[in-house]
């Protein structure tokens, strides 16, 4: 038994300026045949399908098709798109024959002509291993879930959590999704389900005590032990995609049986539309919840600032909260974190130690950040490098090019951690690698709209999700959208609203 494992990950923001191209890919680690098997064991769904394929009695050969990653970022360009089409029709040529291909996959990658690059390259891979294969994908939970990737792909496993804590544990679902076609003859029949609302990301936040997304996400877990049950999931979809039929979308993959996958999948996405107004947060202006930060008093204050998530696509160069923290005479540090390769390059010309004035942000999105005028003191030069676990990621190797810190604000206690390429700057690895200890500042921002709860939640005094400047924000329905589909809530009030799944299926029904 030959299965082929591989990887497409990006997740889009189509508000960004600043495109993804191959290089994007590249700089992330482009991993190609046995590479994957031999580097990633261990780190996120692909770790999560290798470590089960190797449990399974029979022994598959586990066969490294490609592995293409890049950071949350603009639109891939349409060289991109075809790039990376031709890798993975590629490597599925040069993989010769299997009897299986299981993918990690995003589920909101968009390229220039083309808003559903997931249901373009699962169908045009689908044409490729033909229609006797089983093909089984993984998606994050905030996949924009499309018919055609359902109708290419037996089925499709979705994450259940946000903070993303189970990513390794979502490849391993897959695997085992996977061995019931080959093993046990199970025939997938996923009921498939848009539900005309989009969430902010803030709610969508599935720990315990979270209120809806915790009931549902143990729903689905239930859901999944039932008897007949494949698979369960529930795609409160990347809010930030100018794309036409962007949804939420409910997934019920069952063993041959059409009606108990519609029945299930229509439960959900009602439940999910009837309490649709309880994803909608409450955000603290940044210059309040700044100041609210600076009262506070003893323990780590740590700001969500959702609207420059590099997490969730944006550029990652806002200051108007460094800004605000730069007014206050902080009794520990004040922690923040912002691309910006050229002031990188200014500084390490500069040297450690130097008294430099910089111009910080406003250059990879000009819309919503201005460049901040700042004196400050070189306080580190380092290699961004470490390795992210927890949200996001398991053991996952993170490289975000050469990176400084530097010192300033009324008292000195404000350090930003700038650094050459995107990544999680809500990352306590990424602060430690600059040589700051989250734990003993007074505040940081973290550019996260939720993730950034799971790796700190236990330490915080107090979490406050911001409002402020950027492309990644909250309050999404007041931006100008041109290309989604409508009525479509919060944007449009909806007077009645019933679900009616739609079924897909290669197979005939199993025999009574």
């Amino acid at each position: 038994m030959r299965i082929g494992i591989g990887q497409l990950w990006q997740e889009t923001n189509t508000f960004n300026p600043l495109p993804t191209t191959r290089a994007d890919f590249e700089e992330f680690g482009v991993l190609r045949g046995a590479e994957i098997v031999a580097q990633l064991a261990h780190t996120n769904e692909l770790g999560g399908f290798i470590q089960s394929l190797s449990a399974w009695p029979e022994q598959p050969e586990i066969v490294g098709l490609v592995r293409l990653p890049a950071w949350p970022s603009g639109p891939a360009t349409a060289d991109t798109f075809a790039w990376l089409r031709d890798e993975l029709l590629a490597a599925l040529a040069r993989a010769g024959q299997l009897d299986a291909v299981l993918l990690a996959l995003h589920g909101a990658l968009v390229a220039d002509e083309h808003p559903d690059v997931e249901g373009e390259l699962l169908t045009a891979i689908r044409q490729s291993i033909g229609d006797q294969l089983p093909l089984v994908a993984t998606l994050d939970l905030h996949a924009h879930v499309t018919p055609a990737m359902a109708r290419a792909a037996d089925a499709l496993v979705l994450f259940h959590t946000a903070p993303h804590v189970d990513v390794f544990e979502t490849g391993q679902r897959g695997a085992k999704l996977l061995r019931r076609m080959l093993v046990d003859g199970a025939r997938p029949v996923t009921a498939f389900q848009h539900v005309p609302v989009v969430f902010p990301a803030e709610r969508a936040n599935t720990e315990r005590g979270a209120g809806l997304s915790w009931e549902l996400k143990q729903a689905l877990i239930a859901l999944e032990a039932t008897p007949g049950v494949l698979s369960a999931g529930l795609a409160t979809v990347q809010p930030w995609l100018d794309v036409p039929d962007l949804a939420s979308t409910v997934l019920v993959t069952t063993d041959g049986d059409a009606r108990l996958a519609a029945e299930h999948c229509a439960r959900i996405a009602e439940v999910v539309w009837s309490r649709r107004e309880e994803y909608l947060p409450t955000l603290v202006p940044y210059d309040q919840a700044v100041r609210e930060a600076f009262e506070h008093g003893p323990g780590l204050v740590v700001l969500g600032d959702g609207c420059d998530a590099t997490t969730s696509g944006a550029p990652g160069d806002a200051t108007a909260i460094i800004a605000e923290l730069l007014k206050y005479d902080w009794p520990r540090p004040a922690l923040a974190a912002l691309v910006s390769p050229e002031v990188v390059r200014q500084l390490e010309a500069a040297g450690f130690g130097a008294t430099v004035d910089v111009q910080l942000g406003g250059v990879r999105d000009t819309r919503f950040s201005k460049p901040l005028a700042l004196r400050g003191t070189v306080e580190k030069l380092f290699d961004a490098r470490f390795v992210l676990s927890g949200h996001l990621a398991r053991n996952l190797p993170i490289d975000m090019g050469r990176a400084a810190v530097l010192r300033s604000g009324a008292g000195r206690q404000v350090r930003v951690v700038i650094t050459s390429r995107s990544g999680p700057h809500f990352a306590p690895e990424l602060f430690r690698a600059a040589g700051l200890e989250p734990r003993e500042a007074a505040v940081l921002v973290a550019k996260s709209p939720c993730g950034f709860r799971a790796v700190y939640e236990p330490i915080a005094a107090r979490i406050i999700h911001t409002s402020a400047p950027g492309c990644a924000p909250s309050d999404f329905w007041r931006y100008p959208y041109e290309r989604i589909t409508r009525p479509l809530w919060p944007w449009d009030e909806i007077a009645a609203w019933q679900p009616a799944p739609q079924l897909f299926s290669r197979f005939p029904p199993h025999p009574a």
